[in-house]
């Protein structure tokens, strides 16, 4: 069996994806005196009721089950709450039903699809797709970084753009593995190809050893992930578990930002430029903060096409550049705005988000394989 059979085997694994309190009294039995024995009248702790101070609610309870905040009469809700969970309702079940055993084998399929048809040398096309490009761009750096610029936004956003003929074709969920697939491998090839050639060209600084800069880029990039990752807002409809939909949210991280994924991108890109300043770091990155500048157009665009009026109002309420709707009074914070982010969906940002700066040297040799 040659090579090119071997890697057209498992392109048929890519259809398998298809949580007491209460006020102290006084027993309120009869009670006789002692010198009298006469009956004395129930007494209480307190002649009048004590004053209710504010309780301090318990994150973790928070975490395993949402709690709405109190919005305004000013206002109303006419999207999604985003991020919500709730422990109680989850649950392993079984392969076919809409819960995590299927989801765990849905990631697991899908993932092993992109292993086998793109990412393993011997099988995938990954290396003669870097290969092609190679040859058309005479293997400069700077256009093969361009060429993934051009070629990843126009077949993500181009397919985004698709989906709501698409879905009338093979349906939501088959088309979300459509979506999905290239989309993976195109990322993949890219961030590798990345950490391989970020120091390539020309040097303007580099100041990976500056403690003070290498400390805020850290955190950049940390709070950058809470912005880039609204899609685990339900992680069952990435991997198709749950049909897809075209939400409308507008709590949580949408009050700061409407598009939080083009920020987050701006802040992970400049974080990672101010560490390596080389002209392929800079082209990258720019291209980068390109194509989420023309999702959010894109973006409002799918929106308004799904939600229409509900979507305007809520653009009203909104803004691109964070907090500006905040502090031109069109956004107004609830007093108990913590509760729409002390959400379970968040946190597995957190921790995916450490596991990933853990990873970081993994990926780094990974790369240079």
């Amino acid at each position: 069996m040659t090579s090119r059979q071997c890697k057209l085997l498992p392109l048929h694994l890519m259809m398998l994806l298809t949580a007491t309190s209460t006020a102290f009294q006084v027993p309120s039995k009869s009670i006789l005196h002692p010198h009298t024995k006469q009956q004395r009248q129930p007494t209480t702790l307190f002649s009048t009721p004590p004053p209710e101070s504010p309780s301090i609610p318990n994150p973790l309870t928070i975490i395993a089950k949402s709690q709405p905040s109190t919005r305004p009469p000013t206002d109303p809700m006419v999207g999604e709450d985003a991020a919500t969970f709730d422990w109680s309702n989850e649950k392993w079940g079984k392969l076919g039903s809409a819960d995590w055993l299927t989801f765990l084998a849905a990631v697991g399929t899908i993932l092993t699809a992109v292993a086998i048809t793109w990412i393993i040398p011997s099988t995938g096309y990954s290396d003669d797709f870097l290969h092609a490009l190679n040859g058309v761009t005479g293997g400069n750096p700077h256009l093969i970084t361009l060429a993934y610029g051009i070629i990843f936004p126009l077949v993500h956003s181009g397919l985004a753009s698709a989906r709501p003929y698409g879905e009338k074709i093979v349906g939501a969920r088959m088309w979300r593995v459509i979506f999905a697939f290239p989309s993976l491998c195109l990322a993949f090839s890219w961030i590798t190809y990345f950490i391989s050639h970020c120091h390539d060209g020309y040097t303007f600084w580099d100041l990976r050893g500056n403690e003070a800069v290498h400390s805020i880029a850290w955190i950049t990039n940390f709070l950058s992930f809470f912005f880039l990752y609204p899609t685990v807002f339900n992680l069952k409809e990435v991997a198709a578990v749950d049909q897809p939909k075209i939400h409308l949210w507008e709590t949580g991280i949408i009050r700061i930002t409407r598009h939080p994924q083009a920020v987050g991108q701006t802040m992970w890109s400049a974080a990672h430029l101010a560490m390596v300043g080389t002209t392929f770091t800079a082209l990258t990155m720019a291209l980068l903060v390109a194509h989420h500048a023309f999702a959010c157009w894109n973006g409002d665009r799918r929106l308004y096409d799904e939600h229409g009026q509900d979507f305007l109002e809520i653009k009203k309420r909104t803004s691109v550049l964070p907090f500006a709707a905040i502090l031109d009074g069109r956004q107004v914070l609830p007093d108990d705005y913590y509760k729409e982010l002390l959400r379970a969906p968040y946190l597995v940002i957190a921790i995916g988000t450490l596991g990933a700066y853990v990873a970081h040297p993994f990926m780094q040799a990974g790369s240079a394989l």
